[in-house]
């Protein structure tokens, strides 16, 4: 039993667990003909307008614009999203959360306005569902929307005086859907408010704590085209959304959204932790248990669902919250590593609903522990040089420490800002804001940009959406049929005729696989009746009906209604089903070898090779590769029997079945069943038996996004192929290295790098030979410069080891207070070293300080300690200034 805050007088309503409310409110709309579906990953497929999915709606989105018609037009949904764009509210205000559940209602193009308003006031008020008084319930409208405010008022009896028009109750995000909303407010009472009762923000809507906002329903009625118009959509929808925190809430009679089940037991975990801080002995140490909660559901969450920890995207966003969370444990006493600890209890909070999470809890423990020991290993560091700034900033009498540098202690190493104010704050410094503030612009433009500028929802078209015509796929059976063609269309338009050019055509039945799954169309020919090539199939898609609609290259006039001989390209088909096949096999076989943890984040089936994606905290091993090339070989020669088996989805899951990335499955299925050995849902093509694919090859793997890792591998001919060319290789690295043997080649090879490596020894002692006759002229110009000596010379040295070499015997011997060395490595490369003195340091000389004196002059920068610095260059001819300079710099000292 989780604990929650104590009821409070005026609250009648039965006190609801979240699992109960959510499930109850599924439940409803179940009973009103919507099909439940299940929550989308929070990774987007196919989106690259999103970072995450962060909202109910982003999952219908080609519902909305008519790319894709559901099956049932009536959808219902509690679907986990994440916000990260006002993450420093987290914890501060009563609501802000970065991972949350949104549960909506759809209708693409069915019921509109009036149905889906006394819906939601018979869930909320009903005995029999959620049973709020409604005297306590508000309605905002759209003031033009005179009909919503009819319906409210007349159909579902909500009081005038608990209607309100509010302004901006339009729901647009440019182009595309948009429409009015009406916004549903739950009056929680005068106690709950943080202004007087005759506030004027206080009202539903107003910016006040009484009244919730639980709901918003949006009537989704009009297209905003691209030129600022708006035009009455070919099927309007509903789309709403209720977050499943703020309604818990209010069953839980919770002030915040923080005192309820699904964040308390994390509290109560992290105080226990803690030892020495409890929820609620301090506004600063509540802030930290909020952040804490708040942000291990959403790191658990997201990468449970296959996003890492990196310096880039989703990965940058995970590791942010990791960092940040870390900050605020140690606010509340805790020096050890602990999210990682709380993992599992994320788990079974949220286990009724996302049994996945639990199962899958050692591995997401793994990861935030390892992330955990990383941030604590830099945090020293940034320490440090945060400590170096405000000393800097002291020592030139600033009253504040650089933007550039906050952002670098951000953006390196995780530092909070709000924790870099407070550190400099403790030594009298501010930070300056804007610098950081312009810092952080540039970076989200940059983020922006590497999203591209694809349209977040496209402009609904009725053209596609309102083809109902059937067309049947029969390429699992054969690869050349009769048909008629049904459709025909070109430049968006429904023709009966097409002469010449492009065009999109539909018949009643199809051998053409359309691409889906990661498997590419196929491709061949269209012939007339009297056996001529009419037109070339070049591509193959699903319609929004579900439809295969084939993109021509017409050659000779098409006419609706006639029959024409379908027929794909065989070789390119059997190439495709084969590197299908091998697909399974290879998911099968990492799971085996790396583990259950390992799952696809993509794939790629063409008829020359295989691309498959798939998560994976680090690259694979030699050996790991090695083994499993040698699994997927074996099942190959055992010749397993490959087949197909169409089921429903219960039946699919008890068989064991795998579903693939992200695709969406019906009640009627397709699984692909390979021996014993695979078994995973797929509507592609393969081949009939294991041994039809000869051989199989991994050619290369690599990253390629954070935690995501690539392999590419060929099948049958092309692997024997890349086999080939390899052998071909080897056999004339043989004869370069004159061995008699392929098998000697390795042996020789090794003594070449023994040779090369006693050559290279060699090298670098005469080097340092060389260095150190330099060093004894080098250290005889000692040259006094106001209280100080100062030895700068221009030496010819092979790069940085060689300086450094020099710079050691110069202290070793104390030739001088200060040295300044510079060499020019080429004609385009400068190296710079510093060196300050034990008495010349405690004076207040800074070696650091100097090299960003005399850095520019050869066009570079650089850094270090304040006894040793370095710097490089791309401009020799730039040497003798930077030497000059460094004269000018220790004249001014005094």
């Amino acid at each position: 039993m989780f604990l929650l805050p104590e009821e409070k007088k005026g609250i009648t309503m039965e006190k609801l667990s979240s699992a109960q409310i959510r499930k109850m409110y599924l439940d409803f709309f179940k009973s009103k003909g919507h099909t439940v579906m299940p929550s989308a990953s929070l990774v987007p497929h196919d989106d690259p307008t999103l970072l995450w999915i962060n909202s109910g709606v982003a999952t219908m989105k080609k519902f909305f614009d008519g790319s894709v018609v559901p099956k049932n037009p009536r959808i219902t949904s509690s679907q986990k999203s994440i916000r990260t764009n006002d993450i420093e509210n987290v914890g501060h205000t009563a609501r802000h959360h970065t991972l949350f559940e949104m549960l909506g209602n759809f209708s693409v193009g069915d019921y509109f306005k009036e149905e889906a308003i006394t819906w939601a006031w018979e869930l909320l008020t009903s005995p029999q569902w959620f049973a709020m008084d409604p005297t306590r319930l508000y309605v905002t409208v759209y003031p033009k929307d005179t009909e919503a405010k009819r319906i409210w008022h007349e159909v579902a009896q909500v009081p005038q005086d608990h209607i309100y028009e509010v302004d901006d109750n339009f729901w647009d995000i440019g182009e595309g859907p948009s429409g009015p909303d009406s916004e549903i407010f739950y009056d929680r009472g005068q106690e709950f408010n943080n202004l007087p009762e005759d506030d004027p923000e206080s009202y539903p809507g107003g910016e006040n704590e009484r009244y919730l906002e639980i709901w918003n329903i949006v009537f989704s009625e009009f297209n905003h085209k691209p030129d600022g118009t708006y035009a009455p959509l070919p099927h309007k929808n509903i789309d709403t959304g209720m977050g499943l925190e703020r309604v818990v809430s209010v069953f839980q009679n919770a002030r915040t959204n923080f005192e309820t089940d699904l964040f308390l037991p994390l509290i109560n975990e992290t105080a226990k932790i803690s030892g020495q801080a409890k929820y609620g002995d301090s506004a600063a140490t509540d802030v930290s248990f909020k952040v804490t909660a708040d942000h291990i559901r959403a790191v658990t969450f997201a990468i449970g669902d296959g996003a890492l920890p990196s310096n880039e995207g989703r990965g940058y966003v995970i590791r942010r919250l990791i960092r940040r969370a870390v900050m605020h444990g140690q606010k509340l006493g805790i020096e050890q590593a602990f999210l990682y600890r709380l993992v599992p209890l994320v788990g079974k909070i949220m286990e009724s609903y996302y049994p996945e999470v639990l199962q899958q809890a050692d591995y997401i423990a793994k990861v935030v522990k390892m992330e955990e020991d990383r941030f604590n290993e830099t945090l020293k560091d940034g320490l440090q040089l945060l400590n170096e700034m405000i000393a800097d900033a002291k020592q030139e009498q600033l009253q504040e420490i650089s933007g550039k540098v906050a952002f670098k202690l951000y953006d390196t190493y995780g530092f909070p800002v709000e924790l870099t104010k407070e550190y400099a704050l403790e030594q009298g410094l501010t930070v300056a804001e804007n610098e950081f503030d312009a810092e952080m612009q540039k970076q989200k433009e940059r983020a922006r940009k590497a999203r591209g500028n694809a349209k977040s929802m496209g402009v609904q078209s009725g053209l596609l959406t309102d083809i109902t015509t059937p067309s049947e796929y029969v390429g699992y059976q054969t690869l050349t049929t009769q048909s008629v063609l049904k459709e025909i269309i070109c430049d968006e338009h429904l023709v009966n005729e097409v002469q010449a050019g492009t065009a999109l055509l539909i018949f009643d039945k199809t051998p053409f696989y359309a691409e889906m799954g990661g498997q590419v169309a196929d491709r061949g020919v269209i012939k007339s009746a009297q056996g001529e090539v009419v037109a070339r199939v070049i591509d193959v898609q699903h319609a929004p009906k579900g439809q295969n609609m084939h993109t021509v290259e017409v050659l000779q006039p098409l006419k609706v209604d006639q029959t024409y001989t379908l027929a794909v390209e065989r070789e390119f088909h059997d190439k495709v089903r084969k590197n299908h096949t091998a697909t399974h096999l290879l998911d099968q076989a990492l799971r085996d070898v790396l583990g259950s943890h390992t799952h696809q984040a993509g794939s790629l089936v063409e008829p020359t090779y295989l691309r498959f994606d798939f998560t994976n905290l680090g690259s694979v091993t030699a050996a790991d590769l090695a083994k499993v090339e040698q699994i997927v070989n074996a099942q190959i020669w055992q010749n397993l029997k490959v087949e197909t088996i169409e089921t429903t989805l219960e039946e699919a899951k008890k068989l064991g079945a795998i579903a693939l990335f992200t695709e969406k499955y019906g009640e009627r299925v397709r699984v692909v069943k390979i021996g014993n050995y695979s078994t995973e849902f797929c509507g592609g093509n393969h081949v009939d038996q294991t041994g039809d694919l000869g051989l199989f090859k991994i050619v290369s793997e690599s990253g390629v996004g954070a935690g995501v890792r690539r392999i590419e591998a060929v099948t049958s001919k092309e692997a024997y192929e890349y086999l080939e060319g390899h052998s071909q290789l080897l056999q004339e690295t043989a004869a370069g290295l004159k061995v008699a043997q392929l098998k000697e080649v390795p042996h020789r090879v090794g003594l070449l790098q023994q040779e090369i490596k006693q050559l290279e020894q060699k090298v670098s002692t005469l080097e340092a030979k060389v260095a150190s006759q330099q060093a004894a002229a080098i250290f005889a110009q000692n040259e006094k410069i106001g209280k100080w000596t100062l030895i700068k010379a221009q030496v010819k040295v092979a790069g940085m080891d060689q300086l450094r070499q020099l710079a050691d015997q110069w202290k070793a011997k104390a030739a001088s207070d200060v040295l300044v060395l510079a060499t020019a490595v080429s004609k385009d490369k400068v190296n710079l070293i510093v060196g300050v003195s034990p008495q010349a340091l405690k004076a207040g000389l800074k070696a650091g300080a100097l090299i960003k004196a005399i850095a520019p002059k050869v066009g570079g920068g650089g850094g270090g300690r304040p006894d040793l610095a370095q710097a490089g260059g791309k401009n020799p001819e730039g040497i003798t200034a930077a030497l000059a300079a460094a004269v000018t710099w220790m004249q001014q000292l005094d």
